[in-house]
């Protein structure tokens, strides 16, 4: 299994997974042109993309998808709810390659297992995913205003996760955002701050979870420094700093390409 988060913070968000004879990207989120610099940069051909999966319809995940999929005829996969709200400028995807999934249903892509689960954010039945082959497990778990037993559930056991550490708290308060987008980014159904990704990531090391790439990092509300070292700070609090490996996950470019 090969993972590559190709960008990940507000400005566009895109990954890459090669697994049990599949290639895929989750989400799209920037434009098809940055797209191919960004495969390129790790060696990847976009001819050769079986599946765009999309977590949900915000444009700093789908900007991409439906240039993508019609100049190289790949298949988009999304929630019912998400191709009901998703976004005009995509434009049209051929109707071959509209496929739907069930939410918090398992399906496979060849011999690549993938498990779409529910997420709270603000959005048409946003998902997370996890994909399991040849006994590895990868989770990818972003765009979350709070993290639920069920979501912990359906990660446990992860070899990578790539968690959201959206935003200081400190930074968001007093900055230049309006207040009611300060509080949809604080709410329930928002995205989840720096302490609270070290707080799960706490509760999944002793789910069998032992190295966490932090993502769609706030461009204005955080930097990766300051989001690394409030995680590692909570890790090291609870004595787990040692035995848990954690990086971030750059936001324009990929931050390498991890063997599990």
């Amino acid at each position: 299994m090969l993972f590559s988060p190709l960008c990940s913070g507000s400005s566009g968000n895109a990954s890459y997974l090669e697994a049990g004879g599949v290639r895929l990207l989750v989400d799209a989120g920037v434009t098809a042109k940055r797209l191919l610099e960004l495969m390129d940069m790790i060696d990847i051909s976009p001819a050769g993309l079986d599946a765009i999966l999309v977590t949900h319809e915000h444009s700093d995940h789908v900007s991409g998808i439906g240039v993508l999929s019609r100049k190289y005829d790949v298949p988009v996969y999304a929630a019912a709810e998400c191709w009901e709200h998703m976004p005009a400028s995509i434009g049209e995807i051929a109707q071959k390659n509209i496929r739907v999934f069930e939410p918090d249903r398992d399906f496979y892509l060849q011999q690549l297992c993938v498990h779409p689960f529910t997420t709270p954010h603000d959005a048409a039945h946003a998902v997370g995913y996890t994909f399991v082959h040849d006994g590895k497990k990868l989770s990818i778990m972003t765009d979350i205003g709070h993290v639920s037993s069920r979501m912990l559930d359906a990660v446990a056991n992860s070899d990578l996760i790539l968690l959201e550490a959206n935003h200081d708290v400190d930074m968001l308060k007093p900055g230049s955002y309006p207040y009611p987008l300060k509080m949809r980014i604080l709410s329930s159904n928002g995205h989840l701050c720096n302490e609270d990704a070290g707080l799960v990531l706490q509760k999944l090391h002793g789910r069998g979870v032992k190295n966490a790439i932090l993502g769609h990092l706030s461009e204005e509300n955080n930097t990766p420094e300051l989001a690394l070292v409030t995680v590692q700070s909570v890790l090291e609090e609870a004595g787990l700093l040692s035995s848990m490996f954690v990086t971030v996950a750059d936001r324009f470019r990929p931050c390498g390409l991890f063997e599990l």
